[in-house]
């Protein structure tokens, strides 16, 4: 499997990554890629999820937390840069498969870590009985796109106050409720989170292929699309 390489290492906005995932599925000729990114604090929800419904707007507004949609299915999801966000494409015309591939491919990272993961039907990866890793996918032109979160770290008042509306979720007892469901890959690991980084890389990946510029400038283009008011907040 080949590792997408920026030309450069500057910080991008979660939709850039978004594109970055389309742009390989749709102009790459690879059958299997895998890149990882973080962003500045941000929340990214489902493809047929309400915004109003489902994104505290005014508590990400107050704390200069950013807003996206993305095309495949399943819930909210707060990122930041203490946690990983990975982006699997494959070649084939069965999600499923590519998405159970890539669970296994995960759990196999976390066991050659020394840490004794295991999945749910719920699309998850738990350390014990806690989440360390959600994951959603979708199809696009023969291609399939799978993507992750892996908790290294988090905020973790901004993890449950941006994603769930509602005063009462706001009181301590609500995070503490949270942090009782899932866990941060640091607690279970010596390395740090370059070191995991590098790691999963050398156990997935067996070369790189790194994008031109004319590549990150259609990137940059097909990123435009996430950055539609009309899509992001499904007006049309």
């Amino acid at each position: 499997m080949k590792y997408i390489q920026l030309p450069m290492g500057d910080n991008r906005r979660l939709p850039f990554y978004l594109a970055m995932e389309e742009y390989v599925a749709r102009r790459l000729d690879e059958p299997d890629a895998f890149f990882m990114w973080q962003v500045a604090p941000t929340v990214i929800f489902g493809r047929n999820q309400s915004l109003s419904n489902e994104v505290n707007t005014a508590y990400c507004e107050a704390h200069g937390i950013e807003i996206y949609r993305r095309k495949s299915g399943g819930g909210c999801v707060y990122a930041d840069r203490d946690n990983l966000m990975l982006s699997y494409v494959s070649a084939g015309d069965n999600v499923g498969l590519a998405f159970n591939r890539f669970l296994g491919m995960l759990t196999l990272v976390l066991r050659r870590m020394g840490i004794a993961a295991t999945t749910t039907q719920h699309n998850d990866v738990l350390i014990g009985d806690r989440k360390v890793s959600g994951t959603a996918c979708y199809q696009l032109h023969g291609h399939n796109i799978v993507h992750s979160t892996l908790l290294y770290d988090t905020n973790m008042q901004h993890m449950l106050s941006a994603i769930t509306p509602g005063p009462e979720k706001l009181q301590k007892k609500g995070i503490e409720s949270v942090r009782q469901r899932i866990t941060l890959l640091r607690e279970h690991t010596t390395m740090t989170l370059d070191e995991v980084k590098t790691f999963i890389r050398q156990t997935l990946c067996t070369g790189e292929r790194t994008l031109t510029a004319a590549d990150v400038a259609a990137i940059a283009q097909m990123e435009q699309g996430y950055l539609d008011r009309n899509f992001i907040e499904k007006l049309t």
